[in-house]
């Protein structure tokens, strides 16, 4: 009986360890897969201020699509990013800007074009190149609040009330 009983105690104690074995393999794949899917939300003056920091985090950054910038070659895409719109005159400063090099799977979206709102994720790189995975671009007037009372695609005169463009659209 002494020598099943000390079978038992070791058959357990393999078991405990391979438990202890899986469960902190996975606690360990959980949290560096966290750490690594982690991207700081950064403007382009904010990173550029980072230092050595900026070249180990993953960061998402935004701006302005520079006009004229854009270089594409297939999917991959390469083009300056502003800090605000390069057309914007109420600006005090010179834009902040940084060239960006999109190589993802898929191609930019439509909405990519000069002078549109753009996020890029990746990471900044020594060259002083923002090397992106992903691509999002925004259109702004796709996006705009509707009119308050209007059918869906009317346009108001300037001098025309809300109850007199509805009356005017709904033919």
């Amino acid at each position: 009986m002494n020598r099943n009983a000390g079978s038992k105690n070791s058959k357990s104690l393999r078991i405990a360890i391979a438990v202890v074995v899986v469960l902190g393999t996975i606690g360990y794949l959980a949290f560096t897969g966290q750490a690594s899917a982690k991207s700081y939300y950064v403007t382009i003056p904010e990173m550029q201020k980072m230092g050595a920091k900026a070249y180990s985090s993953n960061l998402r950054v935004e701006g302005f699509v520079k006009p004229d910038t854009i270089r594409q070659d297939g999917p991959n895409v390469r083009f300056v990013l502003t800090e605000f719109e390069s057309h914007n005159p109420k600006a005090q400063q010179s834009p902040k800007q940084i060239t960006v090099d999109y190589r993802g799977s898929e191609p930019p979206p439509d909405t990519f074009k000069n002078d549109a709102q753009a996020l890029a994720i990746g990471t900044w790189g020594q060259d002083g190149v923002f090397h992106a995975t992903q691509l999002q671009a925004k259109c702004a007037s796709k996006y705009a609040p509707a009119q308050t009372g209007a059918a869906p695609g009317a346009k108001m005169a300037a001098n025309e009330s809300p109850a007199a463009a509805r009356t005017n659209t709904a033919h």
